[in-house]
């Protein structure tokens, strides 16, 4: 789910908005990357599921695995919207400008409730471990840690990017070397 929802998620978000292509390639990559994104967070709910059944673990008993649910079904509609207005078979262009501010938004909203739902896994992991005896400031307490980090780091330079303007410039115009 890391790798689907937050990392291939966060690369497809950054891909339209960075890409020096043209507007139907950068479509393209940014839905595929998606539709990748959303097919592996749908593995990852599944084997999430299939873990708790074959281990006898209660299923949906956590915040976690409540918003992790919800997320998946928010990111799936997000896809289906955004394929149907977007790209095919395409609305009328009236529509599709004004849904895309709102498809923007709401995408960002989704992507920040991903990362934070990443979050709230790898403190109730943690927790668990340090419950089953692990040392608090053991080897595999500190690397749950850090890789909470840089998910949190990742998520925020994704946001950072797409809410920055880009860099316009003039080859023509003079620079201080």
């Amino acid at each position: 789910m890391l790798i689907g929802l937050i990392i291939i998620g966060g690369e497809a978000i950054i891909t339209y908005k960075t890409l020096p292509l043209n507007k139907e390639t950068k479509k393209v990559i940014h839905m595929v990357l998606h539709a990748i994104a959303l097919i592996l967070g749908i593995i990852g709910v599944y084997a999430a599921f299939k873990y708790h059944n074959e281990s006898s673990i209660a299923n949906l008993y956590s915040l976690h695995s409540w918003l992790g649910i919800c997320i998946i079904v928010l990111y799936g509609i997000q896809w289906i919207y955004g394929f149907v207005i977007f790209f095919y078979p395409g609305g009328p262009s009236t529509l599709r400008s004004d849904s895309l501010p709102w498809h923007v938004l709401f995408g960002l909203f989704v992507y920040i409730l991903a990362v934070a739902n990443a979050a709230l896994g790898f403190l109730e992991k943690l927790t668990f471990l340090e419950n089953s005896g692990l040392a608090k400031f053991g080897s595999e307490a500190i690397l749950v840690n850090f890789t909470a980090v840089v998910t949190v780091l990742f998520g925020t330079f994704v946001i950072v990017t797409v809410l920055s303007q880009p860099v316009i410039e003039d080859d023509y115009s003079y620079s201080a070397i």
